[in-house]
């Protein structure tokens, strides 16, 4: 008789066994768990610290207008840039940046565009942190050491401000440190080799000046690469990186864009000037000089990172582990500091991630001689006096740091977490979007560029106040230059370059301030432009402030009108704009009316008021069940021409009519066509 056969279940097909990819993240779970509760809430700390009020400070600039333009203008136009692509920077940069807020739909989830762009280059810093805490553990440091590193690069002021600005820099860190990373690699080294270079191509495409930490990858690549295959492998990735450099010459080649020629951009132009005709950045003897301003300002945002960062570069020399990273730190800062050089403020965004590790590297060697001394007590190599020593003055002037640290770190995040320095730029954005219309020509700083066109401008008519005195494109759209702006924004940028522009400086120096918001740094003004000129501007306001005047002192006197003695000394001072006069003289003598106040605009605060609060009409109430009344109805249906309010809304008991801005080339004040 056979043996009755035996059916075995699969081991698969059981309804409890997991999947294999779940099993295989379990396990690695559990394998990577300690390292995983170490680093887990250094990524918590840094994604709260750098991603609460990141619209509010610090206040948008310049430069991330512009990389967030361009990414919007991938995203939405389907173009390079916003303006002419002149290869001032390769594009890779922002296209990440793009291919972001696509993924995530970031443009569509905040009202001010630079915002998503922030939120962009902030997953790269938190990337970037993970790829720093990997990277310490691969060079020997212990894993609290490790996420000390990751601290200090998420928590340091000078880091989160900025981690918290759009520039390229913060999109090219990760892929530098995926390049150390997998550098570093013992196993599969050809792909990991081979990636290396691919990381690192993708830093030097998306900021150029990366391309300086290219010496001190090759020597890592040496120093980790096995005898045997250290040519193939060398070989392999200097291949991959030469493929990759070259498809930026690909890209300008296949637009006919690579050599210089008449009326076209081309990339040699571009290198020409960034490594040759930019000006350089003065010296640091000179307390004006553009180096001076840059050092001053990192300085003032951490000078607890900046010392200990340096000591720790000079200190790391001594240490073979580390050693690379202190001649990267060390030979970045003196390139830096070269004569005739040019300085990007950015520049320090490549140096943070290894100044935080060599920061954290140097104490945890110092720290481990004394554990190497505890064992020496029982039998194990004395470490010596002379390094128990050094190990202590480390150790020493960490603490002294960590110290100074706790006020500096403590104030300077209060700022980040708290204040607003944004508002002056979005309540200008507000203004002209209440009170310019969309078909006038506005001169702005590039922060502001997506927000307007979003509004409704057309692009055409915002314009980036660098182009309007370098882009031939735009200059052809302005045939009379800065006459054809209605409004030129000012901000620090402006500001900060006077004379550099001329055709802008034309459009300030003939221009009235309209609005005015923030103080300081941070402060904004919108100006009218006017065409002939800001004499002829002034003379305009002051005659038309006469006829205010005159006008204001009859209607004062007029016992139809009944409003507070301040608001009546207002109108005899030439305070209230003529249209607003003129419709309270037409109330005061059909029945009369009670006037509860002349609203300020906001940014407008010693302007001409041109708004009214109205809350009786002919003995009526002018707001009944929290509407018009049919009085104020009749009154605002009545009002044409130059009479016509811009804005009619109730507040609490009153009707508050807004009249939009004069002509200030008119002293009799009719309304601008």
């Amino acid at each position: 008789m056979s043996a009755p056969a035996i059916t075995r279940p699969s081991p698969v097909s059981g309804p409890t066994t997991a999947p294999r990819p779940a099993r295989r993240l379990t396990a690695w779970t559990r394998r990577h768990a300690r390292s995983l509760l170490w680093l887990a809430p250094v990524l918590v700390v840094g994604a709260v610290v750098n991603l609460v009020n990141i619209g509010g400070s610090p206040q948008r600039i310049d430069d991330e207008g512009t990389y967030t333009a361009q990414a919007w203008a991938v995203a939405h136009l389907g173009e390079l840039a916003h303006y002419t692509y002149w290869y001032d920077h390769p594009p890779l940069g922002w296209l990440q940046i793009a291919g972001y807020t696509q993924l995530t739909g970031a443009f569509a989830r905040w009202d001010v565009a630079v915002l998503a762009a922030r939120e962009a280059v902030i997953v790269a810093t938190l990337i970037a942190t993970v790829l720093l805490w990997v990277l310490a553990r691969r060079v020997g440091l212990s894993r609290g050491a490790a996420s000390a590193a990751g601290l200090i690069f998420v928590l340091s002021p000078l880091a989160v401000q900025f981690h918290r600005t759009v520039y390229l820099d913060n999109i090219a860190v990760p892929w530098l440190l995926a390049a150390f990373l997998l550098a570093t690699n013992r196993r599969g080294q050809l792909a990991a080799f081979a990636g290396s270079a691919v990381a690192f191509g993708v830093a030097v495409l998306t900021k150029e000046t990366f391309l300086l930490a290219l010496p001190v990858l090759v020597w890592v690549m040496v120093r980790a690469a096995h005898r045997e295959t250290r040519r193939y492998t060398l070989s392999v990735a200097t291949t991959v990186l030469v493929l990759i450099g070259g498809s930026y010459l690909l890209l300008a080649a296949v637009k006919g864009e690579l050599f210089s020629g008449a009326g076209r951009v081309s990339l040699m132009d571009g290198i020409t000037f960034q490594l040759g005709s930019r000006e350089g950045s003065g010296s640091l003897t000179d307390p004006d000089s553009l180096l001076n301003r840059t050092l001053g300002l990192w300085w003032q945002l951490d000078q607890v990172v900046i010392v200990l960062g340096l000591l720790a570069a000079v200190a790391a020399l001594a240490l073979p582990r580390l050693r690379p990273y202190g001649v990267l730190v060390l030979g970045l800062v003196l390139f830096m500091l070269r004569p005739g050089g040019y300085l990007p403020v950015p520049y320090v965004i490549a140096l943070l991630p290894f100044a935080a590790l060599l920061i954290a590297g140097v104490v945890d060697a110092a720290v481990r001689v004394f554990g190497r001394r505890r064992a020496a007590r029982s039998g194990a190599v004395d470490p010596g006096r002379p390094r128990r020593a050094l190990a202590t003055g480390v150790v020493a002037v960490a603490a002294i740091g960590a110290v100074a640290a706790v006020p500096l770190w403590t104030t300077q995040l209060r700022g980040f977490l708290l204040a607003d320095l944004d508002r002056p730029l979005r309540s200008a954005q507000t203004w002209l979007a209440e009170n310019a219309s969309r078909d006038q020509r506005l001169i702005v700083d590039d922060a502001m560029w997506v927000d307007l066109v979003r509004a409704g401008w057309d692009r055409d008519n915002v314009i980036w106040y660098y182009k309007l005195d370098t882009d031939p494109a735009v200059r052809a759209e302005s045939p009379n230059g800065w006459r054809d702006a209605d409004y030129v924004v000012t901000t620090d940028s402006m500001r900060t370059f006077p004379g550099a522009f001329p055709e802008v400086q034309q459009a300030i120096d003939n221009s009235v301030v309209v609005a005015s918001f923030g103080e300081g740094a941070q402060a904004v003004e919108v100006r009218r432009v006017v065409a002939s000129g800001s004499d002829a501007g002034g003379d305009a306001q002051d005659q038309a402030a006469a006829v205010r005047a005159e006008l204001g002192e009859q209607l004062a006197a007029n016992p139809g009108l009944r409003l507070a003695d301040t608001d009546r000394d207002l109108l005899r001072d030439g305070q209230v704009t003529a249209p607003v006069v003129s419709v309270l003289g037409a109330l005061a003598g059909a029945g009369g009316a009670t006037v509860s106040g002349f609203p300020v605009i906001d940014g407008e605060e010693g302007q001409a008021l041109r708004q009214v609060s109205i809350s009786r009409i002919d003995g009526g109430p002018a707001v009944v069940d929290g509407a018009p009344s049919t009085d104020a109805s009749a009154l605002v249906a009545s009002l044409s021409g130059a009479y016509a309010p811009q804005d009619v809304r109730v507040s609490g008991d009153a009707v508050v009519l807004r009249y939009p801005l004069t002509n200030l080339q008119d002293p009799t004040e009719r309304n601008a066509s």
